[in-house]
């Protein structure tokens, strides 16, 4: 099962963030990890949170322009080297990483890594061959 990731599209100004937030916050959702790109007058939040499709709905309900989509959360020994080992099993394959981030906390002495493939399903067959782990969505947000 892959994990789901909450995409937000926010205009790039004071107060903007926080509002939405405030509607997470409201709702009891937990935000477990998240990251932040902007394109000039714009930002787009990925999240992952403890109940995407109640965090979505609330955030629509809200005015807030946002969907959600599927990621890989991969674990990886935490040493120098490992992460360039995994984007080495991608690049072998061709499989292009649209985005990735790190997700804030450590799973036992592992890290884990969210990556969006443009073809996920190739990306987890080739983890899976590889040897890596894939973490699951109930082993993330604790459903």
């Amino acid at each position: 099962m892959n994990v789901t990731q909450v995409s937000l599209f926010l205009e790039n100004k004071p107060g903007h963030l926080q509002s939405a937030l405030k509607v997470l916050t409201d709702e009891k959702i937990n935000i477990l990890t998240l990251t932040i790109a902007e394109v000039s007058d714009f930002g787009i939040v990925r999240m992952i949170v403890n109940n995407p499709d109640k965090a979505v709905l609330s955030l629509k309900e809200n005015k807030f322009t946002c969907s959600t989509t599927d990621v890989l959360a991969i674990e990886l020994i935490d040493e120098a080297g490992s992460l360039l080992a995994a984007l080495d099993t991608f690049s072998k394959r061709q499989l292009n990483i649209e985005y990735m981030y790190a997700f804030t906390e450590k799973r036992g002495d592992k890290a884990v890594m969210i990556f969006r493939f443009d073809d996920i399903e190739a990306a987890k067959k080739a983890l899976q061959e590889e040897g890596y782990n894939i973490v699951k969505k109930i082993d993330i947000v604790g459903d």
